[in-house]
């Protein structure tokens, strides 16, 4: 199986710091590959994988102010799809853009939605609703307008979190620093339940930051320690008594949540979105309605127990759990489309114990396999556009409505000169139409017997 993985270039893959579509695209990638499955990841040049990297676009433009985002990810995008043949399936992490290209290629699209920026991206996925795959990443962030192959929730690298008994005396908020995020809420009731809070993220809201964070900030009461890496990341979320996750938006999932409960740290968290599939009230954290619950349930955090909170990612949130959904998920779509090749794809018409009837649509530019049957004869008739046919030392070229004999045993091959899509009905004539019986002698798919 050849996946083509499409990740963002916002950030690398994984990122050094903030990237939650790259982190789970790298987590994917890297668990695919480790199980014997062919990977080639579309990303940052600067990315790391252990599969093949492909890359257009060198730094992430989140990183470097000189690159327009728009330009690169256009040219990112289209960088795959001119390869986009030459893979099984094609698995989209980059939103609704690359659905617009999905329409020139036969190859299969599976998009996993990691949430909508608004409701004004829906029209492109409705557009493309029926002809790709969607996969949603928690039960909330489900379209009602979409129809989705399933439900597939975020894994983690559970070696990235180690577990820690014993119980921090901070509260932590971990995330971007955003109204959406609550960081504000966070301190009101750190400030109530008489806790030190310790706050990391990067700052996307540089006048909330300034005008609603940046005062409280005193390093005694409240601290402020930047966007964390891989390394200080579970250890400030090791450390803490609870996290803080008061959204003020329906979040499609919460990365952070699934690390903090891996390293045995509860979440309090508003009840919004995702967070109800994620967190078990009363077991790996608590869900709260409003100020006074959280302030209460902070003096609670203490009586739940730590070895819970992994437990439960691990039985729920692992990469290879959520690695063997993904296989589950690409071998489905790929047994409903097992009649298409690299050349383009056939229908089957009739099947009969001494002939067959099939429909090859052949796209434009490729060609058949140079090949021979011993047990059967063909017969081919050009339905529309025009074929070049090779039968022996032959080549003749088939407009509509013309066709050709196909001895046993005779060499042929059919070859799609034209701009549009070829068109033919094939009956095989014989005992035996096993793919087993097509000998190749050439092939520019590397398939030649």
């Amino acid at each position: 199986m050849k996946i083509a993985m499409l990740s963002p270039i916002s950030w690398r893959t994984p990122p050094r710091h903030y990237g939650p579509w790259e982190n789970i695209v790298s987590l994917l990638t890297e668990q695919l590959v480790s199980m014997g499955i062919e990977v080639t990841l579309f990303a940052t040049g600067d990315s790391i994988t252990s599969g093949k990297l492909v890359s257009v676009c060198e730094r992430p433009y989140s990183e470097d102010p000189n690159i327009d985002p728009k330009v690169w990810e256009c040219l990112h995008i289209a960088e795959l799809f001119k390869h986009a043949d030459e893979f099984d399936l094609i698995h989209n992490h980059y939103d609704f853009l690359p659905l617009t290209y999905s329409s020139f290629t036969q190859t299969p699209m599976l998009t996993t939605i990691h949430g909508f920026s608004s409701d004004t991206i829906l029209p492109v996925y409705k557009q493309h609703n029926d002809s790709t795959y969607y996969v949603a990443i928690s039960e909330a962030d489900r379209s009602a307008e979409l129809d989705y192959i399933t439900t597939i929730h975020h894994g983690i690298d559970l070696d990235q979190f180690s577990f820690q008994s014993e119980v921090g005396d901070y509260l932590l908020f971990l995330g971007r620093i955003h109204p959406d995020k609550g960081v504000h809420d966070a301190i009101e009731v750190a400030a109530r339940a008489g806790k030190r809070l310790v706050i990391a993220g990067i700052i996307q809201d540089e006048s909330y930051f300034e005008e609603q964070i940046k005062p409280h900030i005193d390093n005694v009461n409240v601290e402020y320690i930047g966007s964390v890496g891989p390394q200080k990341r579970q250890e400030v979320m090791g450390g803490a008594l609870a996290m803080l996750h008061l959204i003020h938006f329906d979040e499609p999932f919460g990365l952070s949540v699934i690390e903090s409960m891996a390293c045995g740290t509860p979440v309090i968290a508003h009840g919004r979105g995702s967070m109800p599939e994620l967190i078990r009230h009363g077991k790996t954290g608590f869900i709260v309605n409003d100020i006074d619950a959280a302030v209460h349930a902070v003096n609670e955090a203490n009586t739940l127990e730590r070895s819970a909170c992994r437990h439960d990612v691990e039985q729920r949130f692992s990469v290879q759990r959520m690695a063997h959904q993904y296989v589950e998920v690409y071998h489905q779509i790929l047994q409903q489309r097992e009649n298409y090749r690299p050349w383009g794809h056939y229908q089957n018409l009739l099947k009969q114990k001494n002939h067959n009837v099939k429909e090859l649509i052949i796209n434009p530019g490729e060609r058949l396999s140079l090949q021979k049957h011993r047990r059967r004869a063909e017969h081919w008739t050009v339905v529309s556009g025009e074929a070049l046919v090779t039968v022996g030392d032959k080549e003749i070229l088939l407009k509509t409505g013309q066709s050709v004999d196909i001895p046993k045993g005779e060499v042929h091959r059919i070859f799609n000169p034209g701009y549009n899509q070829l068109n033919i009905v094939e009956v095989q004539m014989g005992d035996y139409f096993g793919e087993d019986d097509i000998i190749r002698l050439q092939d520019d798919y590397d398939r030649a017997s």
